[in-house]
């Protein structure tokens, strides 16, 4: 197996972990309080994440203000949101709505990025949807806020993607790093200070294995992506899934029914046959272009004009 597939099992699984010890918080903290210590004790791994020749006091030179701030602001909104389904809703009912996100990252590239969809993209799509629709079921039971927020972390991670996609190429890494941690320290400080209240030391220890966890999984990944064509870490994100219905069984009791099942099943399948048909496409593409990059065999003039009268 390659290194970077482990580092992505790895990054994806610290991630789910640190999830899991923000679903326990409940309703003991608010929302903003956690999402500020998380962020906060983040930084301490992502620190090492700067890249060599890049600046951390070169991280407000912008060429594209506007789309780094709207990447910023959505990375806020989508890390709020997340935290709130996390501590209102089952675990892997979360799970399966925020994976949505690759449905509204395909309708914001239509829209926005004017790139081309083959059917076979949009059959599985939204035959995740209807996985989705099989855990949740809305309609046949109550629905909850957290589910909402769900739905709206999957649409603002979508914006987060696709405006990443926009800038990547043109803005320092360290702006792409610091400026969404600023964000989301200084918004959940504002929105934290009318309810705060001091987390004893057992909540402050959580606090810092939760965010000690997502900078650890944030540095494996950025491993695994070196490490590692796309096509491969991508399908490595859905053993979130699997680690969201053992810890959420083990730790707090919930235990999806068949039907919820059938639906995650449904929701990793899709997402997978979309993954690998990108890496099929890649690799057709890939060796199409050696091809025709490869000298053809040298061809004796004489074969082609007839001999001399």
């Amino acid at each position: 197996m390659p290194i970077g597939v482990l580092y992505a099992i790895a990054a994806y699984s610290i991630y789910a972990c640190g999830d899991a010890i923000i679903k326990g918080f409940g309703q003991t903290l608010s929302v903003f309080e956690i999402g500020f210590f998380i962020a906060l004790f983040s930084l301490v791994p992502a620190m090492f994440a700067k890249p060599k020749g890049e600046r951390w006091r070169d991280s407000f030179r912008l060429k594209h203000p506007a789309l780094v701030h709207l990447r910023s602001f959505s990375g806020v909104a989508s890390s709020s949101l997340v935290t709130f389904a996390f501590v209102t809703i089952p675990f892997a009912e979360t799970y399966s709505l925020v994976f949505m996100m690759p449905l509204f990252i395909t309708a914001m590239s239509v829209l926005l990025l004017k790139e081309r969809v083959h059917a076979m993209r949009w059959t599985m799509l939204l035959a995740g949807f209807a996985g989705v629709m099989l855990v949740v079921r809305p309609g046949f039971r109550e629905l909850e806020l957290g589910h909402l927020a769900a739905l709206g972390c999957a649409f603002f991670g979508a914006t987060t993607t696709t405006v990443l996609r926009i800038v990547a190429s043109e803005e320092k890494r360290v702006s792409l790093i610091a400026l969404p941690a600023l964000y989301l320290l200084v918004v959940n400080a504002v929105l934290m200070a009318p309810s705060f209240i001091m987390p004893n030391w057992q909540q402050f220890a959580l606090l810092l294995a939760s965010g000690s966890f997502i900078g650890m999984g944030h540095i494996l990944l950025i491993a695994a992506t070196r490490n590692a064509p796309a096509s491969q870490v991508a399908p490595v994100q859905y053993v979130q899934i699997v680690w969201a219905i053992g810890l959420g069984a083990y730790f707090y009791a919930e235990h999806p029914d068949l039907l919820a099942y059938a639906g995650l099943a449904v929701v990793i399948l899709s997402g997978l046959v979309n993954v690998f048909i990108d890496g099929a496409r890649a690799r057709i593409a890939g060796r199409f272009a050696e091809y025709r990059a490869r000298p053809g065999p040298k061809t004796n003039i004489t074969e082609v004009q007839g001999p001399e009268i």
